[in-house]
Formats: structure tokens, C-alpha cells, sequence
């Protein structure tokens, strides 16, 4: 199989990080992840912002070959395991959404995913590609974790393989070129109050 170029067609000029990134699912599984890479990762997600600088992100490294690898590989739904066993690291993203008091942290998700986007576009300059998964148990993902936080997400972290043979659907979805709705149906109207 052979990836199409997937830089994003843009109304304006984006930074080529970004414009450049998208989610692979054909990874390297020979490639190992560099504990330099690992940490530029983490320090740019740590590096995000977040309300009253909360910093309520967790990650949670499984390196492949290792049983933690196994056993987040083992907690993805199928569709995801046909891929994920090649990426050099799955990392969970967690959130701490309440206090150690019990309060509420209404921004937590949100400040979660500004964090795992920082690690993203690090990834990027890192060579790496991240690809982010909602399809896993939560519950037997919750399990590896220690209690107080809450598993968002599962980030698939290697590098992109364009010859890694992938099963259908899989592989036309990794073929496909990159769609996007148009700028204009992101846009929502204020609705201004007649008082103001």
C-alpha cells in the first residue's frame, strides 16, 4: 500500500506541522521510541495551558513489548487491535476531573485534549505520528489506572510506515484522501440579546 500525500488544502497558508498532520494507522513495528522523543511528548503536553493552570492531563506509557502494551492493546475493540500492535507506544490520556476534595473540574476534558494536541503537533517535529482512538474499553482501561482519574482517549505513537499492509476497511480508509467540513459550517452566529 502506498499513502497519498495528505498535507490539508487550507483557505490560507497553515504552518507545515500542521497542515502535514494527519492519523496513520499503517505504523513501523520495528520502530522503537527514543527516550528523547518520549519526553519532548510529554513535555509539550505538560507545557499546555489550562484553567487556573490545573494541569489535570494524565499519560499512562505502554512501550510495545511490554505487558502494560499488551494489556491496553488487549482493552481496544478490535478494529483498532488489526493496527494498534505495531505503534511503539499506546499512551493513555487521563483526566483528573474532580479535586482531591471531590469538586468538580468542568474544564478537565477540555484542558486534557489542549494537551494531547500540544503532544500531537511535538510529534510532528519528532518525525512520529499519533494517531487518537475512542474505541477501547473504559472500564478495563480504567483498571490500569489509578483511581481519580478518567480515560479519554488512547494514542496509538510510532512511525508512519506507507508499506505496512493494512486489512479492509482499514487500508482504504489510510488510502483516502484527507476531508474536512468547510470553514464556513464551523462558523456559528452570536445571537445577540435586543437589550444590548
Amino acid at each position: 500500500m502506498s499513502t497519498p500525500h495528505k498535507t490539508a488544502a487550507t483557505a490560507v497558508p497553515l504552518h507545515p506541522l500542521l497542515a502535514g498532520r494527519w492519523s496513520p494507522r499503517g505504523l513501523d513495528p520495528q520502530h522503537e521510541l527514543t527516550q528523547h522523543q518520549l519526553t519532548a511528548l510529554l513535555e509539550a503536553a505538560r507545557w499546555a495551558p489550562s484553567a487556573s493552570n490545573t494541569q489535570p492531563w494524565r499519560f499512562a506509557v505502554a512501550l510495545r513489548g511490554t505487558e502494560e502494551h499488551a494489556a491496553v492493546l488487549d482493552a481496544l475493540v478490535g478494529f483498532n487491535r488489526a493496527w494498534a500492535h505495531a505503534a511503539s507506544a499506546l499512551v493513555v490520556a487521563a483526566a483528573e476531573t474532580h479535586t482531591p476534595e471531590g469538586a468538580e473540574r468542568r474544564w478537565a476534558v477540555y484542558d486534557t485534549g489542549q494537551a494531547v494536541a500540544h503532544l500531537s503537533v511535538q510529534a510532528e517535529v519528532e518525525g512520529l505520528a499519533v494517531h487518537q482512538m475512542g474505541g477501547f474499553d473504559s472500564e478495563r482501561i480504567a483498571a490500569l489506572l489509578p483511581e481519580g482519574v478518567t480515560p479519554l482517549v488512547v494514542l496509538a505513537i510510532g512511525r508512519r510506515d506507507d508499506t505496512a499492509e493494512l486489512p479492509e476497511p482499514l487500508a482504504g480508509r489510510e488510502a483516502a484522501a484527507r476531508d474536512r467540513l468547510p470553514l464556513e459550517a464551523l462558523q456559528l452566529p452570536l445571537g445577540v440579546p435586543a437589550s444590548v
